[in-house]
């Protein structure tokens, strides 16, 4: 009897923890929201990249981590990954804000790039996967498009 009990609660948690499993499970949406330059005084800039989660699923998606890699104008210049992210509710929205330094090497020849080029705007291309846990396979997120550095003022 004590063996059936088990297993009940058992089967029970297993059930919970494999919700994304059930049937009529969607994919979550994934929005880029913002890709800019923080403004600072360091020599080297610190981009933030910010995503919009909706979830459209009765369960919480409690996201595990998540990768990435940001092309400016063809070059491979920030890249890495953050496991501090929030659960989104069920039926619920979420944002996250990634802020990354980019690669010395790379930035060095995006720069000399735009030394034979300058331009005012700078093509981006992110490419983002978000871990919902070891059952479900990664969500992709690509999007590209343009931005341009923030004015100094003086």
């Amino acid at each position: 009897m004590k063996y059936k009990r088990f297993l009940f609660v058992f089967l029970i948690f297993l059930a919970a923890g494999c919700a994304p499993f059930l049937p009529g499970f969607e994919t979550p949406t994934v929005n880029v929201t913002s890709f800019r330059v923080l403004p600072g005084q360091e020599a080297v800039p610190t981009f933030e990249i910010g995503l919009h989660i909706i979830n459209p699923n009765r369960t919480d998606l409690k996201l595990e981590g998540i990768s990435y890699t940001v092309e400016l104008e063809g070059h491979k210049i920030l890249s890495g990954v953050s496991n501090k992210l929030p659960v989104i509710e069920a039926y619920g929205e979420g944002d996250v804000r990634l802020q990354v330094q980019p690669d010395l090497f790379s930035t060095i020849n995006l720069f000399t790039d735009l030394l034979s080029q300058p331009r005012e705007k700078f093509r981006f291309d992110l490419t983002a996967y978000l871990d919902v846990g070891v059952w479900m396979p990664r969500i992709k997120v690509h999007k590209e498009g343009f931005f341009a550095l923030p004015e100094n003022h003086h």
